[in-house]
């Protein structure tokens, strides 16, 4: 496990010799709030980041804190700019949306980073297409913005630029399987079972996309336990939310105990972005490559859910 200290000290002195398009969805709160206040720093606003969510006031509040921009590139191909771009992701027709926007005005992308998702226990909830709001966010519009904006990627690495994909969520949290007979679990659902499925279909997905395109990176994630608000911003139930609510604001002091701060989470999310290898990268909540620890690997189940998932996003629709 490498250092707090040592983390920081890379990051520090990352500085690529291209300027870096990064798109971070989930970028107005928890750790893709300080992802991006990140890549501020460290590129010291010399990037187009483009932030992605639901809360535009809290994305104005956030990009004027950002680090500024030098302002000697005008004429360059990729300007410093920060950016928002309102988006819920919870439909596919959003993230095809989104990805058409982005295709449109951007010459690449370097650094694509999945933090949105609806998180909580409660039964099936499904949106208006018929996908349960949990997996949508979860693991749904991540395979479709993923599948979309790959000539982008692609676009960086032909420029022999970096061309990195990170999904935060469970890497080796799962139960190293995946029920191959009720993908979607229209079947069978549970809070709990989507969840752990959710972390599978995001090991099977980095693992398919990294098969299909070998120069470019692509991680899977655990952030470890992290004091954001993701448990007041998952399913809303009338009856059961102000009771949380009340719950947390009493928990809080002990969360602050045994958690970890965001901003100290997104040093580690940052530096397993920003230097990840080229294939396959499952890594724990401090950067370690975990390899196929519970790996969800029956025959056939990676094939299995990306012809699932291509039908289910509506890909080409």
């Amino acid at each position: 496990m490498p250092s707090l200290e040592r983390t920081k000290s890379d990051n520090a002195a990352f500085n690529p010799s291209f300027t870096p398009v990064v798109v971070i969805t989930g970028a107005t709160s928890g750790i893709g709030r300080a992802l991006t206040q990140l890549f501020a720093k460290y590129l010291r606003g010399r990037a187009h980041i483009v932030l992605v969510g639901r809360n535009e006031a809290a994305a104005e509040d956030i990009i004027k804190t950002l680090h500024p921009h030098p302002s000697n590139n005008e004429d360059a191909e990729v300007k410093y700019t920060y950016e928002f771009i309102k988006c819920d992701l919870t439909l596919m027709k959003n993230a095809a949306s989104l990805a058409s926007t982005l295709l449109s005005k951007l010459p690449k992308i370097n650094y694509l980073v999945h933090s949105a998702g609806v998180f909580g226990f409660l039964g099936r909830e499904e949106t208006e297409e018929g996908i349960d709001k949990k997996l949508a966010s979860r693991y749904y519009a991540r395979f479709r913005l993923t599948y979309d904006l790959m000539p982008l990627l692609k676009k960086a690495k032909a420029k022999g630029e970096s061309a990195n994909v990170l999904s935060i969520l469970g890497a080796g949290q799962g139960w190293g399987q995946v029920d191959v007979e009720d993908l979607g679990l229209k079947k069978g659902y549970s809070g709990l079972k989507a969840m752990t499925e959710s972390i599978s279909y995001n090991d099977l997905m980095v693992a398919e996309f990294a098969r299909r395109n070998e120069s470019i990176a692509f991680t899977h994630i655990y952030p470890g336990f992290v004091n954001t608000n993701m448990g007041m911003s998952g399913s809303y139930n009338p009856l059961v939310y102000p009771v949380a609510k009340i719950i947390g604001f009493f928990m809080q002091p002990l969360l602050w105990m045994v958690t970890t701060s965001p901003d100290v989470c997104a040093e580690y999310m940052f530096h397993a972005l920003v230097y990840g290898r080229p294939g396959v990268n499952r890594r724990d909540q401090y950067g370690d490559e975990i390899g196929v620890y519970a790996f969800p690997a029956q025959s056939g189940a990676q094939e299995k859910l990306w012809e699932h998932s291509i039908a289910e996003t509506r890909v080409g629709i």
